[in-house]
């Protein structure tokens, strides 16, 4: 510095009174004191001692003095203002791409216009403009998306720097090992022990991963610009929140990789540290205070999942199945239900692979099967031995809880009925098992064993198991389930008013969000039963707040759908298409296969009443065709049964629309549809008996709706329509008979109903065409 000022000794020994002054400090402090400048120092971090004593030195004594440094950490000295260096933002570091592209590449345009790679490669390489110009180097050989695609391997590719600049800036690698060189031991060792981390962590998660001090070192390590710190961003949570840059990130893993020992024990201590974290949340998302919580796992999810992968590949069978058991929750609330699946089955698929490698074979000697579904079948005591037999009957039965969400689940039962089954006896004898996460969902399984008959018992067993070992959300979610079953099962609506009061009273007490929404939906369910549609639009209303507001989104669809289908029927189509239209967008967004295919019915259902059957039909099929993707609940199936059945009669004349409600009718009395389900398809079929010219039948069939409306009013359009078909019965047979053909209605059964449809079936086989009912 004193030779760039010129300031080295120059003066001619005049004599012996002239003194040499060799103390270059004293040189510049004799140059700068009296003027106002400003000095430069560039790259301190190598000489980081050194440069903070001088710049303390000449500031003290240099009043009008102003120092510019850059270093990869501060220098430490009084009255320092720190300004850091950015990555550059996107838009700056796809500029810096662009030029230093056009230099390598005469087509520089046509290469650019792989606009996404691009984006990838300035992300990936989090905008450090050195690793963006090496990156651009490359294109004399490579495309934009081949080097996005070999960023994993980012050491070796970026490579090719100017010969002309120093050597640590020719190579990426160079310039990373030259921050590294500065660190000492513990510095080194504790940038090693976060790489574990995957996504950032907070100072709490440090300590209990890394061996030193963490706060001092990971301070350091803040100071030298190889860690990011930040604050965390979020409402729900405070404090700091530390991360690698992706490029530093895996340098650190490399180096990490050289003491594979160290490596292990600071991923056994991280595994740790998710597992606590993850059982410490599980309750509480239940509760009141769950908001928080909800945000500290979303923010942890990338941890949460290296944890589960990491104790998978170490063979870690009880720990990954208690990282799943605890998140199962999480995914289900939080609609990553498709991922907790992948979790569960990779997790199951473990035990098989730990008992082939401990010799464990079934009774016959032969090794077991690798198939987790076959491999318990396999064993003659359903594995009531192994020591991990309780955690493994617990993630069988959240595995299939699961499925009903990620396909046609009625196919699996149905194919693998014997693990089911066994499965479902496993909790269904009672006890605390049953009655918390998962063993509570075990009720669900029942409608898809078969006989739904004794389901009201099961349901009562259930809530009474949960009143027994369970606490407040857990009785009220067994309620939850009974509300639902009584309101879609045939009856009178028994104990629902009991049930849903309850229920409110445990909701507010847990305070669950989740779970008082799903209150005010099964409220809103009962309001609909009964036709009290004012009253349940606003339980709706409620639901779709509070699902909103816990985050619960997969729920929304549905909830739109029926506010939707609400304004429909009161008349006010524009609402009614609207809810629609942002019904089914959340259903795609949120991947929630079943509420696609409701809305897809219900637009059936409003083309149908405006008399576009070409569109009704377009509707109907694709509402099938969502259908099979997903699990239905039967009265659904029914009322997409019932509208391909009207629309049919529409294409093809009343005898084939007929045929097809027949079967229709007899899906609700085998499924054990509600009376409403029922009395909406005697409905639809009374109608096609009068285009046919059968108005006896017309008329006892609407007798048989009235029994099943048990006198609450028909809405908007079955109203319309009852009151057409009854209009035309009274005119063929005039008033007393046709009123004596309906009270006649009202005794029959449901499996007189039946008959009296097979008989009409048959006798008008080949009846006449008729005009667009709507």
């Amino acid at each position: 510095m004193v030779s760039a000022l010129g300031l080295r000794e120059t003066v001619l020994m005049t004599s012996e009174l002239t003194a040499m002054q060799d103390d270059p400090v004293a040189l510049l402090v004799e140059y700068c004191a009296p003027r106002s400048q400003l000095l430069i120092l560039d790259n301190c971090e190598h000489v980081i001692g050194a440069a903070a004593r001088l710049a303390e030195t000449l500031l003290t004594r240099c009043p009008g003095l102003t120092i510019l440094a850059t270093s990869r950490e501060p220098l430490g000295v009084p009255g320092e203002l720190v300004r850091p260096v950015e990555p550059l933002p996107p838009d700056h570091a796809r500029r810096l791409f662009a030029e230093r592209a056009t230099a390598v590449r005469p087509d520089a345009q046509a290469v650019l216009r792989d606009e996404r790679a691009v984006a990838e490669i300035c992300r990936r390489l989090d905008g450090l403009p050195l690793a963006i110009e090496l990156a651009a180097a490359r294109l004399r050989l490579l495309t934009p998306r081949q080097i996005a695609d070999r960023l994993d391997d980012r050491f070796r590719l970026l490579t090719s720097g100017s010969r002309t600049v120093v050597p640590r800036q020719q190579t990426l690698r160079a310039v990373v090992d030259w921050s590294w060189d500065l660190l000492d031991e513990a510095e080194r060792t504790v940038l090693c022990e976060v790489s574990v981390f995957a996504g950032g962590w907070d100072l709490a998660a440090a300590e209990a991963v890394c061996t030193g001090p963490a706060a001092e070192l990971l301070g350091a390590l803040v100071d030298k610009s190889l860690v990011v710190a930040a604050p965390c961003g979020t409402d729900d949570l405070d404090g700091m929140r530390y991360r690698l840059l992706e490029t530093i990130h895996e340098y650190a893993v490399e180096r990490a990789a050289e003491a594979p020992q160290q490596r292990a024990a600071a991923e056994r201590r991280h595994r740790a540290w998710v597992r606590a974290l993850v059982e410490q949340a599980e309750p509480l998302l239940r509760s009141a205070g769950q908001l928080p919580w909800v945000s500290r796992l979303e923010t942890e999810l990338d941890n949460i999942r290296a944890a589960l992968d990491r104790a998978l590949t170490a063979g870690g069978e009880q720990e990954a199945g208690a990282l799943a058991l605890a998140m199962g929750w999480f995914w289900w609330l939080r609609n990553y239900r498709h991922e907790g699946l992948e979790w569960l089955g990779r997790t199951l698929r473990l035990g098989v692979e730990r008992d082939a490698a401990a010799g464990l074979v079934p009774s016959g000697g032969e090794p077991g099967p690798s198939d987790p579904v076959d491999h318990f079948l396999a064993a003659p005591d359903g594995e009531s031995g192994h020591p991990l037999h309780a955690l493994r009957m617990d993630l069988r039965l959240l595995h299939v809880f699961f499925m009903t969400e990620a396909g046609p689940i009625q196919r699996f039962v149905d194919e693998r009925r014997p693990y089911v089954e066994r499965v479902w006896a496993y909790f269904q004898e009672g006890g605390p098992r049953a009655a918390r996460i998962p063993g509570l969902v075990c009720p669900i399984i029942t409608s898809y064993l078969g006989d739904r008959s004794d389901l009201r018992a099961v349901m009562d067993s259930a809530v009474a198991n949960c009143r027994t070992y369970g606490g407040d959300w857990e009785t009220a979610v067994a309620l939850m389930f009974r509300t639902h079953m009584v309101v879609d099962a045939p009856g009178d609506l028994d104990g629902v008013d009991d049930d849903l009061a309850e229920l409110r009273v445990l909701s507010r007490r847990t305070g669950d969000r989740w779970l008082r929404a799903q209150v005010c939906s099964a409220a809103g369910e009962a309001a609909m039963a009964r036709s009290r549609f004012e009253e349940a639009k606003g339980e709706y209303e409620e639901a779709l707040r509070l699902a909103y507001e816990v985050g619960a989104y997969a729920e929304s669809p549905f909830l739109l759908a029926r506010l939707a289908e609400i304004a429909y029927r009161a008349g006010d189509r524009p609402a009614a298409l609207a809810g629609l239209d942002e019904a089914s967008a959340a259903s795609e967004r949120y991947g929630v296969a079943d509420s696609r295919a409701f809305v897809l019915l219900l637009r059936t259902q409003m083309a149908f009443e405006e008399g576009d059957i070409t569109r009704a039909r377009e509707f109907c099929e694709a509402a099938r065709a969502d259908a099979a993707r997903g699990t239905p609940p039967p009265q659904f199936v029914v009322m997409l049964d019932l509208m391909d059945a009207v629309v049919t009669a529409s294409e093809l004349g009343p005898g084939p629309g007929l045929a097809k409600l027949t079967v229709a009718l007899r899906e609700a009395v085998d499924k054990r549809c509600s009376d409403l389900i029922r009395a909406i398809v005697v409905d639809s079929a009374a109608g096609l008996l009068a285009d046919l010219g059968d108005f006896p039948r017309a008329a006892r069939l609407l007798g048989a709706g009235d029994h099943w409306w048990a006198g609450r009013p028909r809405p908007m359009p079955e109203h319309a329509q009852v009151e057409r078909t009854g209009a035309a019965a009274r005119a063929a047979l005039g008033p007393a008979r046709c009123e004596s053909e309906r009270a006649r209605g009202t005794a029959l059964t449901a499996d007189d109903v039946l008959r009296e449809l097979e008989k009409a079936r048959t006798s008008h086989a080949t009846g006449p065409r008729a005009a667009n009912r709507r």
